[in-house]
């Protein structure tokens, strides 16, 4: 099977100011120090189109870090990430609307992002309003909306307009029982198509147990383990238990 994804020995850091109080700064005209914290430590790893990736890790372990630099939002400090496609989805909490602008609006900026024309969007916008079940919010400013509401929006953007690879990260138990179901249900209706290749971010052993044939486990930056999803599972459980 052909590698889509191809991570190499990729780091990432954030920089931290250290606390200070804004009248010591003053008094001793320095500034803050800077600190960097690594979030992933050299991981390396590949994925074959048609996989169903699970990511498994504490809070901290880099999980989210890794989704958004697959997605182009972070840069590698260190290493490589090839992708042998631009059309990457990604679903996260807060990420990627313009807050002025309306749901509408954004349904449109989002889907070019993508990588789709407007053409191909506009003829999608329906069916994207109607699973988002937003009603007259739609044309609201998404800064009114709640988390729930801009998730059930970024979810149905990414999930009907169907990029090649979709990053989920933690949105898969955003809103009602009945989002909740139809959200499951349309993510098993995409990844039966073996041409798309997902990563799904989620504390929910029971849903990756159903929706991923394999797991990536995650331990402070460091990548513990990639394999088959019962195998990685049952370890990743004993070590967290």
């Amino acid at each position: 099977m052909e590698d889509v994804i191809v991570v190499k020995d990729l780091k990432i850091r954030y920089k931290c100011m250290k606390p200070t109080s804004v009248k010591r700064n003053l008094l001793h005209f320095r500034r803050s120090k800077v600190e960097k914290f690594e979030a992933l430590h050299g991981v390396s790893f590949s994925v074959q189109k048609g996989d169903v990736v699970g990511i498994v890790g504490k809070n901290g372990s880099g999980k989210s870090t890794m989704l958004n630099a697959i997605a182009g939002i972070f840069s590698p400090d260190e290493g490589t990430i090839e992708l042998a496609t631009d059309s990457v989805g990604l679903m996260s909490l807060g990420v990627g609307f313009q807050r002025q602008m309306t749901g509408r609006e954004n349904v449109l900026i989002s889907g070019m992002l993508l990588g789709f024309s407007e053409k191909e969007i506009r003829a999608q916008m329906d069916d994207i309003i109607e699973f988002a079940g937003l009603g007259k919010f739609i044309d609201m400013p998404v800064r009114t909306y709640s988390s729930g509401m801009h998730s059930k929006l970024a979810f149905a953007i990414t999930v009907v307009l169907k990029p090649e690879i979709l990053l989920i990260d933690e949105v898969l138990s955003v809103g009602d029982a009945n989002f909740k179901k139809k959200s499951f249900a349309k993510i098993k209706e995409l990844i039966a198509d073996k041409n798309r290749t997902v990563l799904i971010v989620s504390h929910s052993m029971d849903s990756l147990r159903q929706l991923c044939n394999k797991i990536l486990w995650l331990h402070e930056g460091n990548m513990m383990k990639i394999g088959p999803t019962d195998e990685v599972l049952a370890e990743y459980e004993a070590f967290m238990a």
